[in-house]
């Protein structure tokens, strides 16, 4: 048995099974371990995946861990827990963008993006990535994601860029005075979460000429600042769940850069199954 993870900053889709037929998909808490400690991953996988698991532990004999945050300087944390509980398995942990590299381009080149809680993209090769533009984070970066979509949404309403009701809909609707607002960004954790969580909000009102200006100007930022930096020469193909729900306001983006477009895929995991069971 083989398991495949992907694991962005809000959940992780778990992938296990001996072949596409029998392969099972469950999910957790997301993991990454820029922003939680090697105690807060082990409650994850003791406590949300083990339960799930059908199978005995020991069956395990290989794991793919794609994660958000997951350099090689952070990724002992996840080795070191996944070895405590299936010891047996080979285990490789690999960044979320070349889990998104291999889904969306397989064995051909491409650039591929990722535009979920947070936003990547790389030039990959058919077999590796070759050039990244770096992310920085949703407070340097993460252009186009939805903590960076939730973060300008706010500003924005707040300082009156956007429509009035809109901000009335944060404070009526979602229940968000400016005082829980700014608690949530700046001292609990994980402000990223809390500010992609806005998305759902911003997606009910995309039609409002505003909203759609907005959303248009967003998505351009992250084109401007990271797409146009590679070589024109491949199509550009998008995973998660920013660029599935919001592809229309993407494409349009992107057409105003005559950027030529791939495909879109809300998860990665199912193409992540058939490449690695196809090696398997």
């Amino acid at each position: 048995m083989i398991l495949i993870a992907d694991s962005g900053s809000t959940k992780t889709d778990w992938c296990y099974g001996t072949e596409t037929a029998n392969c099972k998909i469950v999910q957790t808490e997301g993991i990454n371990p820029f922003h939680q400690s090697e105690e807060k991953i082990r409650s994850i996988i003791h406590d949300e995946l083990l339960p799930q698991l059908d199978t005995p532990l020991q069956r395990c004999t290989a794991i793919y861990f794609y994660g958000a945050g997951c350099l090689p300087s952070k990724t002992a944390s996840i080795i070191q827990v996944l070895q405590e509980f299936f010891p047996g398995a080979d285990i490789s942990v690999e960044t979320d963008l070349l889990g998104a590299a291999r889904a969306l381009c397989k064995n051909n080149a491409g650039i591929a993006c990722i535009l979920g809680t947070g936003s990547n993209s790389c030039l990959y090769d058919g077999e590796k990535i070759i050039r990244n533009i770096p992310p920085l984070g949703y407070i340097l970066g993460d252009e186009g994601s939805g903590a960076y979509l939730g973060k300008r949404f706010i500003g924005d309403c707040l300082k009156g860029q956007l429509p009035e009701i809109l901000q009335h809909g944060l404070q009526e609707k979602l229940n968000l005075t400016i005082s829980e607002i700014l608690d949530n960004v700046y001292r609990r954790p994980q402000a990223n979460r809390f500010l992609a969580s806005l998305t759902p909000y911003i997606y009910e009102h995309k039609r409002m000429p505003q909203v759609h200006a907005f959303l248009l100007d967003c998505f351009g930022e992250f084109f401007r600042r990271n797409v146009l930096l590679y070589p024109q020469l491949y199509p550009v193909s998008f995973v998660g769940s920013i660029a599935w729900f919001f592809h229309e306001e993407l494409e349009e983006s992107a057409h105003s850069f005559h950027i030529p477009l791939g495909i879109f895929i809300k998860s990665p995991i199912d193409e992540l199954m058939h490449y690695h069971l196809s090696h398997y």
